[in-house]
């Protein structure tokens, strides 16, 4: 049974609100927990809602993976650009790293070093923690249990993704062999061939 309109109308006001206040997306579940544990279909009605009544304004309710935020039209965020310093731009390494985690995440050092060619130096990692790109995102359940890293919401939030599947090109590299999954190239790092010689990397 769907809810009378008035009290739709005043949930919709409470999500609006909600989600202009807060500082970072939210989730169904965060704002449904916020707003007292209201059933999550309504509250995904009513964000799908403001979606639409928002389009085509000023500002936009968008999707950034599993999370909802208000942002500026794209064409009118000129007219809010504030004099800031410049982020530093990232290194070639760092953009390489940065590509090799959004198509295979998750993945570790030893298989961002193996897709590469060559060693990452922790500093790499810890500019794009540091930027909120990427993330810790557990272990690998292998010998050593090596960390391995994922993107962030503020990443999707950077670069205007609502989620990894609009990542500019990954069919056409997939279907070209350049995304194969990691685990092969992390099982020639690990397997049973280890005492052929070569020392793995730090």
């Amino acid at each position: 049974m769907n809810p009378p309109a008035e009290e739709a109308d005043a949930l919709t006001r409470a999500v609006e609100a909600t989600l202009f206040a807060s500082e970072e997306p939210l989730t169904i579940a965060a704002l449904s927990a916020h707003l007292g544990d209201a059933d999550a279909a309504e509250i995904r009605a009513a964000v799908n809602d403001l979606e639409t009544f928002y389009a085509g304004r000023g500002v936009a309710l968008v999707r950034r993976g599993a999370a909802w935020h208000f942002q500026t039209a794209p064409d009118l965020a000129h007219l809010l650009r504030r004099e800031r310093e410049q982020v530093r731009r990232l290194s070639r390494a760092a953009t390489e790293v940065l590509a090799i985690v959004a198509y295979h995440e998750p993945v570790s050092r030893a298989e961002i070093e193996s897709i590469r060619g060559v060693q990452t130096a922790k500093g790499t990692l810890d500019v794009l923690m540091e930027a909120g790109w990427i993330r810790a995102a557990g272990r690998r359940d292998v010998p050593g249990r090596p960390v391995i890293y994922a993107t962030t919401q503020e990443f999707l939030a950077h670069f205007g993704l609502a989620s990894r599947r609009d990542l500019p090109g990954i069919d056409e590299l997939r279907s070209a062999g350049l995304l194969d999954p990691v685990d092969d190239a992390y099982d020639a790092l690990s397997g049973p061939n280890e005492s052929d010689g070569a020392a793995g990397p730090d």
